[in-house]
């Protein structure tokens, strides 16, 4: 069953999302709205109509069990590029809306760039730039809630820039106390770094204790810059 959404920001339980993993269509992008979907184990793709979906099996890249390939750990050691987070959130969203897809066109439409900005000025989504000097080559954004991150996108304009700053977000994610990074789909970038496909109840399960561990993610540098 699809569930049309009225005024209020309640979700129907996840686990009646069609095979597809569509749930719900309707609503609005209000933060208030956004924050209960992701508690919910539930996330919006398209702006026109607003789609919301929670997939069976769910994409999770696991923190304590991240795959650096050689390749990857040289660039990392030539320190080519520098990362920070949360100094050009719009910059970064900008980016990932802009980068070329298979499937064509972005969802990340404008409509989702101004709901989840104002998400990052409600200090809940973050961004994490990689920069070439003063260039943003590549980028990450995501939202948190207590010990959970949900990676929504990515964008490179140089080779491995995207896979460094998700490196660096890994490493900062498990200082802080998070236990659980969201992919949402298992990617080839994110499935070479180690991420996995795991049954909805076993992620809806880990997402009730992650969201209520006393942990933020707090936008200051990442160690090791």
């Amino acid at each position: 069953m699809v569930w049309r959404l009225d005024k209020r920001p309640v979700f129907p339980d996840p686990r009646d999302a069609e095979p597809s993993g569509l749930i719900a269509v309707g609503g609005d992008l209000s933060v208030p709205r956004l924050v209960a979907a992701y508690r919910s184990g539930i996330f919006p793709w398209t702006a026109t109509p607003i789609t919301w979906w929670s997939p069976d099996p769910r994409g999770v890249l696991e923190i304590n069990d991240l795959h650096i390939s050689r390749s990857l750990h040289r660039t990392l050691r030539q320190e080519r590029f520098q990362v920070t987070f949360d100094r050009d959130f719009p910059a970064v969203i900008a980016g990932c809306a802009a980068a070329p897809r298979e499937e064509g066109a972005t969802w990340i439409s404008p409509a989702f760039q101004k709901a989840y900005l104002e998400l990052h000025r409600s200090g809940l989504a973050h961004s994490v730039e990689v920069w070439s000097g003063s260039d943003l080559v590549g980028g990450v954004y995501g939202v948190s809630i207590g010990g959970f991150f949900a990676g929504e996108s990515m964008f490179h304009r140089q080779s491995d820039a995207s896979k460094v700053g998700l490196v660096r977000l890994v490493g900062w994610l498990k200082t802080r106390g998070f236990v659980l990074f969201d992919t949402q789909m298992v990617t080839p970038v994110t499935g070479a770094l180690g991420a996995r496909e795991i049954p909805r109840d076993a992620y809806l399960t880990r997402l009730r204790q992650a969201v209520d561990l006393p942990v933020t993610f707090a936008s200051v540098e990442p160690p090791g810059g």
